[in-house]
């Protein structure tokens, strides 16, 4: 698939990333020019890299909207993700537009145009509301196609394996994202690579189906 990606920062540069590593064809728009540059040192496989505002029509055609199969707006601005997927969709003709929905009270304005929202807040917030499978691995969120899933899995409170590491140095699956941990019964905590895990901590994750198993494994012993 030609996929095309409005936003360079952490959420973006991740899916970018993970796309081009299943062998994706990527684009990114962004409109930042420092950010452009460590992009374009940073993504494999040299994917094309518009410098511009992505909701400006110009810079969606230079992106090679007009091919492209998905649009994904991942920028931290909701209203930039909402013009740019309305602007992929209509000048363009993209049949699917996926956007990143920073305050979840929004996600009703995306859904009533045909937007594909997704909202971590709301991800987490309906996990909290389950019942957790202890020291299991559970699917939170098919993707289309079945071939993603957001995930979470819970740390063991007795010989954690990760329990103590930073996630920069946790031996990961190829293409696994950790997104956030649940600690306790209210703190959420967003990951980077310097976050350290604790024992009983609940990790929420984005994945391959195929490697469901395998981020268990590397993040449990088990």
């Amino acid at each position: 698939m030609y996929i095309v990606i409005n936003g360079g920062g952490k959420v973006a540069s991740y899916l970018a990333k993970t796309l081009l590593e299943s062998g994706h064809n990527v684009a990114l728009i962004e409109k930042r020019e420092d950010v452009a540059q460590k992009l374009s040192g940073e993504l494999p496989g040299s994917p094309l890299i518009v410098r511009g505002d992505g909701c400006d029509a110009s810079y969606q055609e230079d992106a090679g909207m007009s091919r492209a199969d998905v649009f994904v707006a991942a920028t931290g601005d909701d209203d930039d993700n909402l013009v740019s997927c309305q602007l992929a969709k209509v000048a363009f003709g993209v049949s699917r537009t996926v956007a990143r929905v920073n305050n979840p009270k929004n996600e009703h304005i995306f859904n009533a145009l045909g937007i594909e929202a997704i909202s971590s807040t709301t991800i987490i917030s309906r996990m909290i509301q389950e019942e957790a499978t202890v020291g299991d691995i559970h699917t939170l969120s098919a993707l289309r196609k079945g071939d993603m899933a957001i995930v979470e899995v819970t740390l063991p409170v007795d010989r954690c394996v990760v329990c103590g590491k930073k996630v920069a140095d946790l031996p990961l699956p190829k293409g696994c994202i950790l997104v956030a941990l649940m600690r306790g019964e209210d703190e959420v905590i967003a990951v980077n690579g310097d976050t350290v895990m604790a024992p009983g901590d609940t990790v929420i994750a984005f994945t391959s189906v195929d490697h469901e198993k395998a981020l268990k494994k590397a993040l449990t012993g088990e």
